[in-house]
Parts: structure tokens; sequence; C-alpha cells
């Protein structure tokens, strides 16, 4: 059991090193499009978004959703998804 610890303590350092060298640029990446894509709504974008809900509201009122294709759905399912994680 002591000899795995010593090995376990000993090879430590050699996989942080290595999983810091194969992290960096994956997380360059995530940071550049977080500071794209993460940004808070301009007070410009505000008013289309309304427009947007109201659109979707009319649609679940009028019944106009039943008339998506599939693929339209499955589209629509997904952003909704994305939109609510």
């Amino acid at each position: 059991m002591a000899q795995f610890i010593r090995n376990l303590v000993e090879k430590t350092p050699a996989g942080v090193n290595t999983a810091v060298t194969y992290s960096q640029p994956h997380l360059a990446t995530f940071w550049y499009y977080a500071k794209v894509k993460l940004i808070p709504p301009t007070p410009a974008e505000i008013p289309r978004a309304i427009q947007s809900l109201k659109k979707i509201d009319n649609s679940a009122q009028t019944g106009s959703f039943k008339r998506l294709t599939v693929k339209e759905a499955v589209l629509n399912g997904l952003v909704a998804t994305e939109v609510l994680m």
C-alpha cells in the first residue's frame, strides 16, 4: 500500500502538467466564445425579444404551432432546451 501511495505521489505532478498543457488551448477557445456569446442583451435587443415572446404566445393561443413540420418542431425544441439550460 505504501508503495502505491509513493508511486501515486511521484506521478501526480507529471499528470497535472499534462492536464494543464492539454487544457490550455481548449480553455482559451472557451473564454473567447464566452466573452462573445455570453454577454447580456443590449437595451436595443430587448424589444425584439419581447416581440418574439408575443409571437410564441400568439402561436400557442391560435394553435398555429400544429402546422409546423417535424424538422421545425425539433429545431424549436432544441432551441428551447438550450435556452432553458
